[in-house]
Formats: C-alpha cells, structure tokens, sequence
C-alpha cells in the first residue's frame, strides 16, 4: 500500500496533505467505534505534511515513506506530545525528545497522525485497557484485537493507515496483526533501538512495525533499523536492504516444520488454514522438512520468570502508588516482587543453553511455519477458552506460540493465511535466524502475493 500511495504523490494525482487529511478523517469516523487511538496529532500531522508537499514541489524527496500517514503505539515518545504508556500513571506526562525510530521515521518522511491504545503498560494481551477503554477488532468489535499493540494493529486493519509502530515483549506485535488480518514484524533483539520507549522487559523487549504488507514492514524496517549511541543493546551489524524480491519463487528455500509443540491445541480454522501454508509454500518452489526443537514449555517457562522480575524493575518507581494499576497489571507486578535473584539468574543462564539448543535448527530449515495464535481473537472480557478440546486462560494460550520468540531473540513475521469458519483472520507466524529479516521478507512476501490458487491459500 505504501508503494502505491508513494507512486500517487510523484504522479501528483494526490498530495502529501490529502492522505493525511484521509486518515485524520477515517480516525474521525472509526474510532469512536474502535478506539483505536488515545492521542490524536491532528495540527501538527497537517503542518508536516504541508511541509513535505513543499519539498516534493521543490524536488526534494525522502524516500518511501515521504507524506505517508502512520502512527505510533503510545508508549514510544514524541518530543512535546503526551506518552501514556495506556497508565492512569503517565496519563499526563508530556515527553522531552523523541524516540529514535520516530526521529528516524519522521526524517525519512512519515506523518504521524496519532498514539495508538494499548494493553497498559504494555503488559497484557487483550488492549482491554481499564484506563483508556477497550480497543476493539476491525473484524467484530466485540473481540479483542490483541495486545498490548492492539491500537496499532486495529489502525491498520481499518485502513486508517498502513502502518504503525508496536512492540513486542512476548509477542505483543504478532499477536495483534493475527487477530486483526495484517503484518507484523517483531526484528531481531538489538536490531531496531528501544530508545526513548518506555519499557517493560529490559531483555525482551522489541520494537517493529504492523502494516498492511509484508513489504510495508519491511520499507520501515529498513529506516529504523542500525545501530544508535542511545541505546547500547543495539547491533553493529550493517543493515541489508529488506526490499521484497517481485518473484514468488521460493525455490531452494527449506521450510522446517517443528515437531512438536507449535502444532498442539490448535482451533480446527488455525490448524487448517496452517496447513495451506505449507502446501502454498511448496507450490512455490520451496521444501518441507520436519524438524527438531528444543522443549517450548520450559523456553515459556523461562521468558514468563524473566519478564516477571524485569517488569516491577523497570516500574520501580512507580510501585507503591497502588491505586494507579489495573488489576491484572497490578497482579502480574505484585508476582514479580516475590521472586528471589536467584530465580531471576537461573533463568537467564537457561536462556543461554536453551538459546544455544535452539540455534541447531538452522541447520536443518532456512525458517519456520508456526501458527501466531492457537485460535482467532476471543471476545473482549472473556478469561477462558476451549483450545483443541482443552479449556486454558486466554492470556496463557494467547502468547503460548509467541513468548518463547522473545525469548530466543530471533526475528519472527506474522502475517495473514485466511480466515477461520466465522471470519475471523489466522496467523501465520514465519520464525528465522538471528538478523534473517531479509529471509523473512522474502518468503512471507512471496505467500502473499503469489498469483492463484497459492494466493486463496495464504491470504
């Protein structure tokens, strides 16, 4: 969608202010019903683009995503505007300087025309947010569309924009464009700067885009990604061009299907639609193998232990003003309070050894096919759920096939494969090694736009 409306501008059939105004106006008319965003950035979306039509006028062109409209999940800062965070605690702190994605987005040309709603704090996967109000699925409004960037992914759903900024501590990007039928692109750990986002998971923590294209994430990946001074978990590593190859041949490519785990309770829609994908896959060129992986349970296990002392560490500050939580957050930190060090530092030093286990894989598969979620969006308010004959907690089955990704730090794409019985969109999680983003581009992009019958298959 970017391209597109990028070859409208140089075609000048359409200005910089004009897709602007189109969100500020589909904001206007959707998100009474969606509540999509917390913050709204409507004078100063339409200066910048003003600016940006003036510059293009003058010959002066940014890149892709010059005059593009995007928007941002509202715990990542913007210099002077509110960051909330989705917190009765930040509800009216105001920030200083800017993130650096969003300094680097804004550079490149992007327009950001509002802060998106969010699970608070980050910490939750509903967007069912006691402070803001829920945010609701473009598919059914009484579903969830995911968390916590479940403002980001029902923006993009709904065509308000194609792309906005999430991030994803245990699968908080991927679960969002599952439930809500788009992409989204959780890089690898060190890839993309944390700078200026509030955080969550000091060691799980991720920033990436949701859009309406594989290739849209991977125009925006390409501008934030690279190492930043600000932020000292970030690579060195030179940043390729993430640009999707305009062939859908998969040939060579080896798709490795896990043997356990990923595969277990799995609602009958997300188990078949799941299985297209891999026969699509073939059709392009690509090969099927089975393969081994490290015990998922204890890798949950662990990243569970692990954001469970990070987070009351990154919110210290803020712990004693009690009555400032939701419920669940406040539940979730208060378990965290009462884990010893000693946990804390065996479950990092398991990190490293199931990390290490993990890293075989490579030498089988090329990437892998799991689903994002074990079922489509639940309805907003519910607690429970059948998975493949089995009832679980909907937060637990949520992030069960997304957490341990976090985890193992390696890049992972969700992106739409169909739709359940009812409607509603399917996930399809493509896991690859570390800095493999190209990788993944390549092969999700092919799925996406292969030409029939692949296309009914995975779309």
């Amino acid at each position: 969608m970017i391209a597109q409306m990028g070859a409208s501008l140089r075609r000048r059939e359409v200005r910089c202010t004009d897709l602007v105004t189109g969100a500020l106006d589909r904001i206007e008319q959707l998100n009474p019903r969606l509540n999509a965003f917390i913050t709204v950035l409507a004078d100063r979306a339409r200066t910048r683009a003003s600016e940006l039509d003036s510059e293009l006028a003058r010959g002066q062109d940014r890149g892709p995503l010059h005059g593009i409209p995007i928007a941002v999940k509202d715990l990542i800062h913007i210099k002077d505007e509110r960051t909330t965070a989705g917190s009765a605690l930040f509800r009216d702190f105001v920030a200083d300087h800017d993130a650096s994605v969003v300094a680097r987005l804004e550079a490149a040309g992007a327009v950001i025309v509002g802060k998106t709603g969010l699970h608070e704090l980050a910490y939750g996967i509903t967007s069912n947010n006691p402070h803001f109000g829920a945010v609701r699925n473009p598919h059914d409004p009484e579903r969830i569309p995911g968390g916590s960037s479940g403002g980001s992914g029902a923006a993009v759903a709904a065509g308000i924009v194609p792309l906005a900024l999430g991030t994803d501590t245990g699968g908080s990007i991927r679960i969002p464009a599952s439930f809500c039928g788009c992409a989204g692109l959780k890089p690898t750990y060190g890839r993309v700067s944390k700078h200026g986002v509030i955080p969550l998971g000091f060691s799980l923590d991720h920033i990436g885009p949701l859009s309406a294209s594989v290739n849209d994430s991977a125009v925006a990946l390409r501008i934030m990604a690279g190492y930043d001074p600000l932020d000292p978990t970030t690579s060195h590593r030179p940043v390729p061009d993430y640009g999707a190859s305009e062939s859908a041949d998969l040939r060579g490519v080896r798709v490795g299907r896990p043997n356990r785990f990923f595969f277990d309770r799995l609602a009958p829609g997300v188990a078949e639609r799941l299985q297209a994908a891999f026969v699509g896959a073939e059709s392009l060129g690509a090969t099927v193998v089975d393969v081994a992986i490290p015990d998922f349970d204890e890798i949950n296990a662990v990243a569970r232990v692990i954001l469970l002392a990070e987070a009351p560490a990154a919110l210290a500050l803020h712990l004693e003003r009690r009555d400032q939580f939701g419920n669940d957050v406040l539940a979730l930190l208060d378990q965290g309070r009462l884990l010893p060090a000693t946990a804390y530092i065996q479950a990092q030093r398991l990190r490293r050894k199931l990390a290490a286990e993990f890293a075989q894989v490579w030498r089988k598969a090329d990437v892998l096919f799991a689903p994002s979620t074990p079922t489509t969006a639940p309805l907003i308010g519910q607690t429970r759920m059948d998975v493949g004959g089995v009832e679980e907690d909907v937060r637990l089955a949520t992030t069960r096939l997304a957490r341990g990704i976090n985890l193992l730090g390696v890049p992972a794409l969700s992106l739409p494969c169909g739709r359940d019985a009812a409607g509603l969109p399917v996930g399809l999680q493509i896991i690859a090694p570390p800095f493999a983003e190209k990788e993944l581009v390549r092969v999700g992009s092919a799925l996406e736009t292969a030409p029939e019958p692949t296309l009914t298959m995975v779309q």
